[in-house]
């Protein structure tokens, strides 16, 4: 049986493969919004207007307090969930659906990379895996994951129009390039390795030493010069946006790394990425240490790890001395080609030249993944060429158990408690999951067990400033306010940068009744996050509880600037702060604001009350003066 037999052309191919990507994932359309889609899109009050578009795309991604601390700046993702959220609000089957119908286009587009640099069974081969990797989950069967899977499609649109110019490549492919790259990186900042890309795909075609570098460079300058102009355009936004071009905080448990030996550690990690890669069976939605431990020293899974690593360099070193990759041929250079892919697009979540947000995450997979798909594609076809039967067969109970597994695992993204039970289940003792089971109890009211869980996830993530945050909202919440400062004081000190936890400590200060202790932190919290609408709304009652009515109504002001405004206690408490600061008619003109906005009967009630005290009629009563003439 002929490996190419189920194929006519490239069409064919890419029907056969964008069908079968569609189909493994069709059971995540029954998905909702689960974990971080809540915060980015549930939660996320700055994209339900595309009119506050243009002001949302100059702020960083994550719509918190010091999100520019998490180092992500994705205005092309945000205007996608931006677009779709105007089209059908919370409603979560659009989104899935274009995750659905991106993954498949980004298999097809794989293929017609693929048939540009081998055979054509090897390129279907090679997509087909790529298009069922159960690594593949996350990206598509969340939400968010839409960021990972349009840079993936950016990024092979820029490499198809590359593989297909002619040299000299003329200024309107080069331009159309860039245009690609500033997109592909505005989406999601793995794309930033895209000129390493182009390279590769030069280098693996032909031979690109120091002699014919000179030559190459004339030819393909206007590509580099487009791809450096789109680079720089967006980097210099994100330091304008984020005050750094990277540096997000470490991972979750993992800031240690910035101190001791990352090798250690990166043993660990590179062998979970052989593993994920080669044998996807285990899959977690988290990967924070308990499940790939900080190491302080050789291990047994280290030492593998780097062994792993080492032996698959030297592997690709000898396969790169092969013949050149070429439409049509069948070359061991394939297999070098799909490690240094994997290599170049891994590299800036690696945590190797700088620490990054995540030590691993399945979603940062989905672009390596493919030079890896290129590599099992040539393998096929290498072994079909000895055992045609026993290939094309073996390739198909691969793709059968990825499905069933890729199947299995989508109904993980359904919700976010069904992401927790999963993790939970998978690794109980991991520093998130104590974390999340003391989310639970607190919700369950059982505060003492949520108190130790907490403590555990403490001990084994370390003071991580969005941990203790989340554990100081949990202990206001349930009044435990001397322990819940004592613990945000301790945060503040170790970060002194972030305002988290000088803003939730104001909050503390104004549940006890302090006014003057309220003012103090929330001016702190302000000085590090201007535009943080709950500080200036404390300030505001601390203020006014001193007597200091013009800086309250400041900072009242200042709290309806920044996204309070669409509250009709705002304008009240700023109608109050007015009047007893004097300004009658400025009071009048906020209550009239108070008064559009109060639709309920009680808040109507309310501010009708202050209208009477200020002896102006509400404005459905009032009458215009009848003209002079």
């Amino acid at each position: 049986m002929s490996l190419a037999s189920p194929l006519k052309n490239r069409r064919s191919a890419a029907w056969i493969v964008g069908l079968v990507s569609v189909l493994v994932y069709a059971n995540s359309l029954g998905n909702g919004f689960a974990y971080d889609d809540v915060h980015i899109i549930v939660e996320n009050a700055t994209i339900e207007n595309l009119g506050d578009l243009p002001e949302t795309l100059m702020a960083p991604y994550w719509p918190v307090p010091d999100g520019a601390s998490l180092g992500l700046w994705r205005p092309v993702t945000t205007t996608l969930l931006a677009v779709q959220y105007a089209l059908v609000g919370e409603n979560p089957l659009l989104y899935h659906v274009v995750n659905v119908v991106g993954h498949a286009g980004v298999s097809v587009l794989v293929l017609f990379l693929f048939a540009g640099l081998m055979t054509l069974p090897a390129a279907f081969a090679g997509s087909l895996l790529f298009a069922v990797h159960p690594v593949h989950t996350e990206s598509v069967a969340n939400v968010i994951g839409v960021a990972e899977i349009l840079s993936t499609l950016l990024v092979l649109g820029a490499c198809l129009l590359h593989l297909k110019a002619r040299r000299p490549v003329g200024w309107g492919r080069a331009a159309a390039m860039g245009f690609l790259y500033l997109l592909a990186f505005g989406t999601k900042e793995s794309a930033v390795t895209l000129p390493g890309i182009i390279f590769l795909l030069d280098a693996a075609r032909g031979r690109i030493g120091f002699r014919e570098l000179p030559a190459y460079l004339r030819e393909t300058w206007r590509v580099w010069m487009s791809l450096l102009v789109a680079a720089v355009a967006v980097l210099v936004m994100r330091f304008q946006i984020l005050g750094s071009v990277a540096d997000p905080q470490g991972a979750l448990g993992a800031e240690i790394l910035a101190d001791i030996p990352k090798i250690w550690t990166l043993g660990e990690i590179w062998s979970h990425y052989v593993r994920l890669m080669v044998f996807p069976l285990d899959l977690s939605a988290d990967y924070s240490p308990e499940v790939i431990p900080v190491s302080w020293g050789w291990t047994a899974v280290n030492v593998t790890g780097v062994v792993l690593a080492l032996g698959i360099l030297a592997g690709a070193w000898v396969a790169w001395r092969r013949a050149p990759m070429a439409e049509g041929r069948v070359t061991a250079r394939t297999a070098a080609f799909a490690v240094v892919w994997f290599l170049v697009t891994i590299s800036p979540v690696s945590n190797v030249l700088f620490l990054t947000g995540v030590l691993l995450a399945e979603r940062t997979l989905y672009l390596p993944s493919v030079g890896i798909a290129a590599g099992m594609g040539w393998l096929v076809v290498r072994l079909a060429q000895d055992r045609p039967r026993g290939a094309w067969v073996g390739l198909v109970l691969v793709m059968v158990l990825a499905s069933a597994r890729v199947w299995e695992r989508n109904p993980t993204w359904r919700s976010t408690p069904v992401v927790f039970e999963r993790m939970i289940e998978d690794y109980p003792h991991s520093g998130r999951s104590q974390w999340v089971l003391g989310d639970l109890f607190f919700q369950q009211g059982r505060r003492s067990e949520g108190l130790t869980s907490y403590r555990a996830a403490i001990d084994l993530l370390g003071p991580h400033p969005k941990l203790i945050a989340e554990v100081g909202r949990r202990m206001i919440a349930a009044e435990y306010y001397r322990s819940a400062q004592n613990l945000l004081e301790y945060s503040f000190r170790d970060h002194p940068d972030l305002s988290v936890a000088p803003g939730l400590i104001a909050v503390i200060r104004s549940e006890v009744g302090d006014a003057p202790g309220t003012e103090r932190w929330a001016r702190i919290a302000l000085a590090l996050q201007p535009q943080d609408a709950v500080r200036h709304h404390l300030l505001a009652w601390a203020l006014a509880e001193q007597g200091r009515w013009e800086e309250a109504v400041e900072a009242r002001r200042r709290a309806i600037e920044q996204g309070e405004g669409g509250y009709w206690q705002q304008w009240m408490s700023l109608a109050y702060l007015e009047a007893w600061s004097g300004d009658t008619t400025s009071a009048v003109q906020a209550l009239d604001s108070a008064w559009t906005l109060a639709v309920t009967e009680g808040g109507a009630v309310q501010v009708d009350s202050l209208f009477l005290e200020l002896g102006v009629l509400p404005p459905d009563e009032r009458t215009e003066e009848p003209d002079g003439g």
